[in-house]
């Protein structure tokens, strides 16, 4: 077999692992980013971003490929739910929308200010303990979630509950201001 014959069979078999672990883990990937940022298409586009950036700088057969996505979705949600003018807009846009849709308009501002405060305590939680709560929340196993973070599963439970103990301060100092 000659170079070129070579080079086009390990491009087409790199192709063929890149697309079989974008099909297994792309419902994660986009679960764990519309979970941060209750948006379905923003959710999608930070999953084309982490599987681009992954397809740029690594290799699909890599052991640790779930992981790195999980995480790179966990931190780009969160990364885009800091951006303040993106959240508003966003925040705007979805009230309108369901908002022609409501049957207790009183019920429906009080879950949507609730959701708002706790994405808004969120966006302000370290890194870690977010991206813990955002995975953990979007059905992601303690060991994958330990994987994906870089820590040994048993101190998955400890950090979770570190971080909804920091989520709940936060929460409660953002809505006494």
């Amino acid at each position: 077999m000659n170079l070129s014959a070579r080079r086009m069979t390990s491009v087409r078999s790199d192709d063929e692992a890149f697309e079989s672990l974008f099909r297994t883990e792309y419902p994660r990937v986009v679960g764990i980013a519309n979970r941060v940022l209750a948006d379905p298409h923003e959710a999608e586009d930070v999953a084309q971003d982490v599987f681009i950036d992954f397809h740029r700088l690594h290799s699909a057969t890599a052991q640790y490929a779930p992981a790195w996505l999980h995480r790179a979705a966990a931190h780009a949600s969160l990364n885009r739910l800091r951006g303040a003018r993106r959240r508003q807009k966003r925040e705007v846009a979805q009230a309108l929308e369901e908002g022609e849709r409501m049957l207790d308009p009183e019920k429906q501002v009080e879950v949507d200010e609730d959701r708002r405060q706790v994405r808004a305590a969120l966006g302000r939680l370290a890194p870690k303990p977010a991206a813990a709560l955002a995975m953990r929340a979007s059905g992601l196993s303690y060991a994958e979630v330990a994987q994906a973070l870089g820590v040994g599963i048993g101190q998955v439970g400890t950090l979770l509950r570190r971080a909804e103990t920091a989520l709940r301060k936060e929460v409660s100092r953002g809505t006494s201001n």
